[in-house]
């Protein structure tokens, strides 16, 4: 252990999650803050000021990102180089450590030069962390925006893809989630009052509406506005809903709207679940390898533990207790991993 305290940060396109690990490897805090980093730099300044508040110094920082892929960047080279830029300048006096993937952690001069291993790694640092504790696991991170399906044979990670692409193809990387996803991105029909009914493309509603109307959509876990920019309450989900058919919310019942809420639901479930069954075709895992779920999205990944005959694990419950953070310590997985890894890796 390092004998002090390492802050570790998932800096995404949309959130950013950090947290602090405390000599013990116990989680003493975790911070997720919403940051439309699409829409500037200066989003990503305004959060890190917040979450340094909530977080307290600490000498020693760890960062893994995602952010790097937003339009706001010519190309990822220019996001990573940005990114790390922004980091610098944030904690000068800071021992500061990217992480870059297999190439483990670089100085931030390196890991400008690096940024095809630093893009998008964040994955990676969550299924390090679980190699180090288990033999044979599957890791399912289902996020806000995004769903990791990382396999952990012989405790070493076993993906086989490499960038976002490869790992879409793959089947490692399915770009779901339980707040921010478009509903036509589910579906293009649903079934309504006995008719296939066509979705209209347009961005009316998320799958915030869903699990909102479903009762899974854990508190806090939608931060950023919703698709009209209105209320998020039950009422206003089936409303955006409608929106989708085509029509007003009084064209059916509270219970209607959570029927389809209900059907949407197990559309996105199947495919995640369609790639998983994907990945572990190809991985060796033991039998008894279980799920590991992270994300603000794992209350799938529980049920899909549960339609596979698997043993669920939270993320949360490979670390020493945090009776104050535990909750969120899952829901903050990278940010939690890189931490750890750069702490026991001493750098």
């Amino acid at each position: 252990m390092s004998g002090e305290a390492v802050i570790g940060w998932d800096i995404g396109g949309a959130h950013l999650k950090a947290a602090r690990l405390g000599p013990d490897d116990a989680v003493e805090r975790v911070v997720q803050l919403p940051v439309p980093l699409w829409q500037g730099l200066s989003h990503l300044s305004t959060a890190l000021d917040q979450a340094m508040l909530a977080l307290h110094p600490a000498a020693r920082h760890a960062v893994t990102m995602t952010g790097e892929m937003v339009d706001l960047f010519p190309n990822r080279e220019a996001g990573v180089r940005e990114l790390v830029r922004a980091m610098r300048e944030r904690l000068p006096e800071a021992d500061l450590r990217i992480f870059a993937g297999l190439r483990g952690f670089l100085a931030p001069d390196e890991a400008i030069l690096a940024s095809p291993a630093v893009a998008s790694a964040n994955w990676l640092a969550t299924a390090s962390f679980v190699a180090t504790r288990l033999e044979s696991a599957i890791v399912v991170d289902i996020g806000s925006t995004t769903a990791d399906l990382v396999p952990v044979a012989r405790r070493r990670v076993q993906a086989e893809g490499t960038d976002d692409r490869s790992r879409m193809v793959l089947g490692e990387l399915v770009y779901t989630g339980v707040v921010r996803t478009p509903l036509m991105a589910l579906a293009d029909r649903v079934p309504w009052k006995g008719e296939l009914v066509p979705l209209m493309a347009e961005h009316f509603a998320t799958s915030a509406d869903i699990y909102r109307l479903t009762g899974q959509l854990p508190d806090g876990a939608d931060q950023h506005p919703a698709a009209d920019g209105g209320e998020k309450t039950v009422e206003a989900s089936a409303r955006r809903l409608a929106r989708m058919l085509g029509c007003d919310w009084e064209a059916g019942s509270l219970a209607e709207w959570r029927r389809l809420a209900a059907w949407f639901r197990e559309e996105q479930l199947r495919r995640i679940e369609d790639a998983l069954a994907l990945v572990c075709s190809r991985a060796e895992l033991s039998e008894e390898a279980p799920i590991i779920g992270a994300g603000v999205g794992r209350f799938l990944a529980r049920q899909l533990a549960a339609r596979r005959g698997k043993r669920y694990v939270d993320f949360a419950d490979l670390l020493p207790p945090s009776a104050h953070v535990a909750e969120h310590v899952a829901d903050c997985a990278p940010a939690v991993a890189v931490a750890w890894l750069a702490a026991r890796l001493g750098v």
